[in-house]
């Protein structure tokens, strides 16, 4: 027969140990126990904080969005997701380029989110009425007639200033690809774009 304790018998002590790790699919895993955290891990742990982060960049990407995707509307609503699923894995992103995977899980959000509407994305262009990014309309025009996989790299590579390598990578897509349709892209714009050019600028 096991003894009993007294009833006055304190807790036995718990150590400290990381805070829960989460699954891809964003459901609660187990804790793990790694022991107890030193002072200066403790440190590291929050520095950089998501909240930084989101400050940082929810307003940029927001707009990166809004032209890649040619919707603001759906644009906000991809921002806030996956700034929302970027909380959840903040401990596994805050190491690589954060920025580059909001980028694309609002990106693939949203097209998909068109998809279940039974809404082709292709020629979707829809901008705000005040965009402080682009304030000639004819840029917005020639801007339509990409669409959203070559308007997400000009973005990329033009508002956000992202080089061929952080835009593969943020994108996962080869660097090829990625010049490939920089290139073709650029082509239409230069053609759409052609009266905002200089004379010394004209071929």
């Amino acid at each position: 027969m096991t003894p009993s304790l007294p009833a006055d018998t304190p807790a036995p002590p718990v150590s400290p140990g990381y805070p829960p790790e989460w699954d891809d699919d964003d459901r609660p895993g187990l804790p793990i126990d790694r022991g107890p955290v030193p002072l200066d891990a403790e440190v590291d742990v929050v520095t950089p904080s998501f909240e930084a982060f989101y400050l940082a960049h929810r307003a940029e990407l927001g707009r990166a969005l809004a032209l890649a995707l040619g919707d603001p509307d759906l644009a906000a609503e991809a921002t806030d997701e996956a700034f929302t699923r970027a909380c959840a894995r903040w401990s596994s992103l805050r190491a690589g380029n954060p920025a580059g995977w909001v980028y694309r899980v609002g990106l693939n959000w949203a097209l998909s989110v068109l998809r279940q509407r039974r809404r082709s994305p292709h020629r979707l262009y829809q901008p705000a009425d005040e965009d402080p990014t682009i304030t000639d309309p004819s840029v917005h025009a020639a801007l339509a007639e990409l669409d959203p996989k070559h308007r997400s790299v000009v973005v990329c590579r033009h508002l956000l200033g992202w080089s061929v390598a952080d835009t593969a990578a943020a994108l996962r897509l080869r660097e090829g690809t990625v010049k490939s349709r920089l290139s073709r892209a650029n082509q239409v714009l230069a053609a759409r774009l052609r009266h905002l050019r200089s004379d010394e600028e004209q071929p």
